[in-house]
């Protein structure tokens, strides 16, 4: 049995893609920047929300500066309208509920900013325990860097590495999968999110799961 098992959000626990397209259109067009279609925004999603805008703008507007007038544009309509459109994806509850029953601590490590991480968590799963829920932060690197992995561990009182095959993480992206093997920990590749399953299985998770109940029997066989 895992004894913490570690979530990613965007993708993994939570579709996200049609929230986060529309306050990205609404921060470029604020800015008389054209706007992107969702699958082109879907694109661009996890390396945390400034790689975002420098993604989704025009070549020769790319600069810290416009990334950060767009991002001004972007966090209060996202914090307005995040949830709109946003769910579970199916059977994610169910998994999460059937982990917290067993025992098995849960956390979540987003490169979504964390107000918005943490407002999703407890908007969507507000019956779930978890031991850490963090999203990025100024001072802490982004995934795959796995500073993250390791403060919730440090938190959850599980060591790295002595006690790396007592953890999981499961995640959408080639970024989370690589997040994992920067860790040194067993990761989980999910099909559900941005990614196929070609792009996940090229940096060696220890399995890549269809449906959310085969990650319970990867965590409690």
């Amino acid at each position: 049995m895992k004894s913490l098992v570690i979530f990613d959000l965007d993708g993994t626990l939570l579709n996200t893609v049609a929230d986060i397209a529309a306050a990205t259109n609404h921060a470029l067009s604020a800015n008389g920047y054209p706007e992107r279609t969702v699958e082109e925004i879907r694109s661009f999603i996890g390396n945390g929300i400034n790689k975002l805008f420098e993604r989704a703008l025009p070549e020769g507007s790319k600069g810290m500066e416009e990334v950060l007038r767009i991002r001004a544009s972007f966090i209060p309509y996202y914090n307005e309208h995040g949830c709109d459109a946003t769910m579970p994806f199916p059977g994610i509850p169910e998994l999460l509920g059937a982990l917290d029953g067993k025992g098995i601590k849960l956390a979540v490590a987003s490169n979504k900013y964390n107000e918005a991480t943490c407002r999703l968590i407890r908007t969507y799963f507000p019956g779930i325990r978890f031991s850490s829920v963090l999203g990025q932060r100024d001072g802490i690197p982004t995934k795959p860097d796995p500073a993250v992995i390791y403060e919730i561990c440090s938190e959850a009182g599980i060591g790295i590495p002595e006690d790396r095959e007592s953890i999981l993480y499961v995640g959408d992206s080639e970024v989370d999968m690589l997040t994992g093997a920067n860790a040194g920990i067993p990761t989980v590749g999910v099909t559900w999110g941005c990614k196929t399953r070609e792009q996940l299985e090229k940096h060696g998770p220890v399995a890549t799961v269809d449906r959310p109940a085969e990650i319970f029997g990867i965590a409690y066989p």
